[in-house]
């Protein structure tokens, strides 16, 4: 964890830290403060809004119930904001819109969950989240600290992992894991599933993520075909789901930056469609 900030606080005056998890790149908060089952719901969105974070030491179902006071409490506020729709161009309402997004993610982001080096949970009625976390995350080694929502986000990318997501174009499930784009919108799976193929001997999936579209070439009988990411989680992820599918000896998952070398008769991809830095 040596590549981790640390994050630093004065609790029962003694200063104390710990390596600062941030999966959205958001620095260690400057100031910290010790929250409990005490704290109002308004006395913690306004620090948080402030810029000061919020280190639980209370019931974590408490927190969690917090967090959903807190988002309220953002959305209020963002609806009182918002500009009637015919002031304001098409573009600068996106922008407007995403900036705010971006906003509230940081406020939201400011009620903080400590991790032992195993990644339990020292709180009250705290789940059991060590499986999720090391699915994400990896081996632990040392005491951190992460956001509420980035953990309960951790719960939900794991439970997309353990039960998959069913394609039918395959017959079979993808599993996606965390970080990981997940293939819920199948309109471009079957796309790619029913469009005519201008040749079975060789095909390039660019950004391949999960390995869907991959999985979904090699299937309809394409020889061999390379599936290239630059994400290292991707690229785990791809091989994994190809290797459920039977199919890692028919597909070659490669770390590139978009296209591997040579040429192919057939190219698909699927890119991101938002134009805009990731800020949720």
């Amino acid at each position: 964890m040596s590549g981790y900030p640390i994050i630093h606080w004065t609790e029962a005056n003694e200063p104390c830290s710990a390596r600062w998890r941030s999966e959205s790149g958001m620095p260690p908060p400057k100031r910290v403060s010790i929250a409990d089952d005490t704290m109002t719901a308004d006395a913690a969105y306004r620090l948080a809004c402030e810029g000061t974070a919020l280190l639980w030491r209370g019931d974590f179902q408490n927190a969690r119930q917090l967090l959903q006071a807190l988002a309220r409490r953002a959305e209020r506020k963002s609806r009182k904001k918002q500009n009637p729709p015919s002031l304001i161009a098409p573009a600068e309402s996106f922008h407007l819109y995403r900036q705010a997004q971006s906003q509230r993610a940081r406020t939201l982001a400011m009620l903080l969950i400590p991790l032992e080096a195993d990644y339990s949970i020292p709180l009250r009625r705290a789940p059991d989240l060590r499986q999720a976390c090391l699915e994400a995350y990896g081996a632990g080694g040392e005491s951190s600290v992460v956001s509420l929502r980035e953990l309960l986000g951790l719960i939900g990318a794991h439970e997309w992992r353990k039960k998959g997501v069913e394609i039918p174009a395959l017959g079979a499930r993808i599993h996606p894991h965390y970080g990981v784009f997940s293939p819920v919108r199948g309109e471009y799976v079957e796309l790619v599933a029913q469009a005519p193929l201008p040749s079975v001997e060789l095909a390039f999936d660019i950004g391949t993520g999960s390995g869907v579209l991959a999985a979904v070439l090699a299937r309809r009988g394409i020889a061999h075909v390379v599936a290239t990411d630059q994400n290292v989680r991707a690229l785990a992820c791809a091989r994994d789901n190809l290797a459920r599918l039977g199919l890692a000896g028919q597909v070659e998952v490669v770390q590139a930056d978009l296209f591997p070398q040579g040429r192919a008769p057939l190219v698909v991809c699927n890119p991101p469609w938002i134009p805009a830095r990731p800020g949720s």
